[in-house]
């Protein structure tokens, strides 16, 4: 149903904007990592068997569900910019979040999560806000464009021609993801879907997942996460954020569906797994089909929330991602070191 809807209130884009493909960091990045031989953690047992136990998925044991409402803008040089404020009024995360007052660029018929436009209900809604300009990615969490200014808890830059050290953007820093990580690489689209059903392969990439706070352990996260959002389970067994979950070889794909995207998403998890980035309660997260080429419901596609259902914990495995590390909240930033961009040397940053 959310799919449906907000297909509806995004129906009024504009043509300004345009048809891209998700933005992408270099091949020698975590997220393009195959994992199908990595090694498991060794506690990948009592973990898988705990979480089936709780009830795997928040939406249910065997409800993997889909969440198709985030939307990445892409914008050229022209793109008129807004200047980040921070909302609300001194909880803005800092100093993981970039400086307050930086130009984040809302090229004409661009939209936040949810949204048809650049408005949200960021005092109640995550209204994530995902831009690509050149080689550089703008986040913002809990965004909303009031009075030309972006209000925001957090504004981030990613530089997407960088891989970044283990610690990403800063240990103990979080991002418009609990865990620290980038948004907009870890989704997946119809486009990029469609383009591995040509090829009988797969996306590429991890993808991002969720589960409910009460499944994630408290106050520690195994890389590649940086940080822990709300977890609040003391047991030993439950999930630190930045897991990389593995769907099992043995899984039986052929066996499972005939649906070549189904199939396409199942090949992915099974060479690329999908890291635990945030806490709710819709474990997947798809970009919505308004802005690509192709769409979720065309027959070669055929996708849908509930795709995926049938698939639980227990057919996953938890790749070893070393040793757990204490939250402390003191973040301390990697230093910014990207290469010179034409688009920033000309009054957008």
């Amino acid at each position: 149903m959310r799919y449906l809807l907000v297909i509806a209130a995004l129906a009024a884009f504009p043509a300004a904007v345009s048809a891209d493909p998700l933005p992408r960091f270099p091949a020698g990045a975590v997220w393009n990592q195959d994992i199908s031989a990595a090694p498991l953690s060794p506690t990948s047992g009592s973990m898988i068997d705990w979480l089936q136990g709780q009830g795997g998925w928040g939406t249910g044991s065997t409800h993997f569900q889909i969440d198709f409402s985030m939307v990445v803008v892409h914008a050229d040089a022209s793109s008129p910019t807004v200047p980040v404020v921070g909302y609300p009024e001194g909880e803005y995360y800092s100093p993981d979040c970039d400086d307050p007052g930086f130009a984040f660029p809302v090229p004409a018929g661009g939209a936040i999560e949810g949204s048809s436009n650049y408005s949200c209900d960021n005092d109640g809604e995550d209204c994530h806000l995902l831009v690509v300009q050149g080689t550089q990615l703008f986040e913002a969490y809990r965004a909303n464009v009031s009075s030309g200014q972006l209000q925001t808890q957090c504004g981030v830059r990613w530089d997407l021609t960088r891989v970044y050290p283990a610690e990403g953007r800063g240990e103990q820093c979080t991002s418009v993801d609990a865990a620290g990580f980038p948004v907009a690489p870890l989704l997946f689209n119809a486009d990029e879907v469609y383009a591995a059903i040509q090829s009988q392969g797969d996306i590429g990439h991890a993808i991002r997942f969720i589960l409910p706070n009460n499944r994630m352990r408290e106050d520690v996260f195994v890389y590649p996460a940086t940080h822990a959002g709300g977890p609040s389970s003391s047991s030993a067994s439950s999930i630190p954020y930045g897991s990389r979950f593995r769907l099992k070889a043995g899984f039986d794909i052929n066996g499972f569906s005939s649906n070549e995207g189904v199939r396409v998403m199942l090949r992915t998890l099974k060479k690329y797994g999908m890291v635990l980035a945030d806490g709710g309660s819709v474990p997947l997260t798809a970009e919505v089909d308004t802005l690509t080429t192709h769409k979720w419901d065309e027959a070669a596609i055929d996708m849908d929330s509930h795709s995926l259902f049938g698939v639980q914990a227990s057919d996953f495995e938890i790749i070893d991602p070393g040793p757990l590390i204490d939250l402390t909240y003191d973040c301390v930033r990697t230093p910014d070191t990207p290469p010179a961009d034409p688009l920033f040397e000309n009054g957008f940053d």
